[in-house]
């Protein structure tokens, strides 16, 4: 795994050190490897003038303890920012994220490929407080300057997209903004700032739905927002007066999985090429979404900026009946069928993007299935594909 460049808040370790030491300090938690689980709202000072002065550590449980500052601090050095707020879920973290740079009257610029829940929040939340949203083609790149309006304040960028696997541009983007003072986000979870560091080619705003690849083991939800120097006081501060909080026991479980995430990373772009190189292949495919093959149009630009690919992509059937590829898919055994992704276990789910894209038009031309290989073993998951595809024939 290549190592990522280093900053301020980045010490002289790589990577798969920072994974390992981040955000614990044994000598702080009574010996234990581990930060234990703090659950507490309460935190008491020793006299009046602490109380009033908020002179402790920890002033009130919503506004942090041990175990969330713990991963905040782990994030931070992964992320290269300024620092890092914890989120309920991703889709709490990108409101959260949106919220702490617009206000009423602003525009907002938002890539068209985003994941759809993200649409509904800019559509309908986002509108309700008089923030108009655009939706931009993803393959616009520095030519999204002629996009920008006099109150354009923010432009959301997710790369590649959650479906369709576009890649974005996002250097000349964040350039063209940077000119405008323009706040650039990006929704990075298919990356992971171990793959891509978004602050390190100047997008303000890094956002993750750790629910997926940090946490690891599909048994949490969490979100985090990760701030450079001119975007991180007005997370922090919105973060705070909407009184967003976590679970402790979930932020212990994201930096549980975070220690394996170099590991299981490198397994899940192992088997994701594998298995997308196999569906190449096959005569009923025709064509896989996945920027880090050579025949992907994104694949230049993931070459370029990323230093490596999660196990999440996309494959178009040729046209085939929906009940050949409902066969298909219930054929499967290895694969479930649910959504989200980033644990250890495959899954599949068929996607239309048709209906909501406004931007760009979504032809693909034929059925299409989004697909995320687990750790499970390749040949039995090529297998499993196999008796799929064997029903999908029956059924055409």
């Amino acid at each position: 795994m290549a190592k990522q460049a280093r900053t301020k808040n980045s010490p002289a370790y790589a990577v798969e050190t920072e994974l390992v030491i981040g955000g614990r300090d044994p000598q702080h938690s009574y010996g234990f490897v581990n930060v234990p689980v703090v659950r507490g709202s309460t935190v008491l000072s020793p006299t009046v003038a602490d109380l009033e002065g908020h002179t402790g550590r920890y002033a009130y449980g919503r506004r942090g303890n041990p175990t969330t500052e713990g991963l905040e601090e782990a994030l931070t050095r992964l992320e290269g920012g300024e620092g890092v707020v914890l989120a309920p879920s991703g889709l709490s973290a990108v409101s959260l994220a949106l919220l702490s740079v617009l206000d009423s009257g602003d525009h907002l610029l938002m890539v068209d490929t985003a994941y759809q829940p993200t649409r509904r929040v800019c559509n309908v939340t986002l509108k309700r407080f008089g923030i108009e949203t655009t939706f931009y083609d993803p393959l616009v790149g520095g030519d999204i300057a002629a996009l920008f309006r006099p109150n354009t304040r923010a432009i959301f960028m997710e790369s590649p997209g959650s479906q369709s696997f576009e890649m974005q541009d996002v250097p000349a983007i964040t350039a063209a903004a940077a000119e405008r003072g323009i706040f650039t986000l990006m929704d990075n979870t298919w990356a992971t700032p171990l793959f891509f560091r978004p602050h390190d080619v100047g997008v303000d705003i890094s956002i993750h739905a750790g629910t997926k690849y940090l946490g690891g083991h599909s048994d949490l939800n969490i979100g985090t927002v990760s701030g450079n120097a001119r975007a991180f006081g007005r997370i922090k501060a919105t973060h705070g007066d909407l009184g967003i909080t976590v679970a402790p026991e979930d932020a212990f479980l994201t930096a549980r999985g975070m220690r394996t995430l170099g590991v299981r990373l490198a397994r899940h772009q192992q088997s994701g090429l594998a298995i997308a190189r196999w569906l190449a292949e096959r005569p009923e495919v025709l064509r896989v979404l996945h920027p880090g093959l050579p025949s992907d149009p994104g694949h230049a630009l993931w070459k370029r900026d990323y230093t490596g690919a999660s196990g999440l992509f996309s494959f178009i059937l040729k046209p085939v009946p929906k009940a050949a590829v409902d066969g298909f898919l219930d054929e499967l055994q290895l694969f479930g069928l649910g959504f989200s992704w980033g644990g250890f276990e495959s899954l599949a789910i068929p996607f239309d993007c048709s209906a909501y894209r406004t931007a760009t038009s979504w032809q693909p031309g034929g059925p299409a299935i989004r697909v995320h290989v687990g750790l499970e073993d390749t040949d039995d998951l090529i297998a499993d594909l196999t008796r799929g595809f064997a029903r999908l024939a029956s059924l055409s």
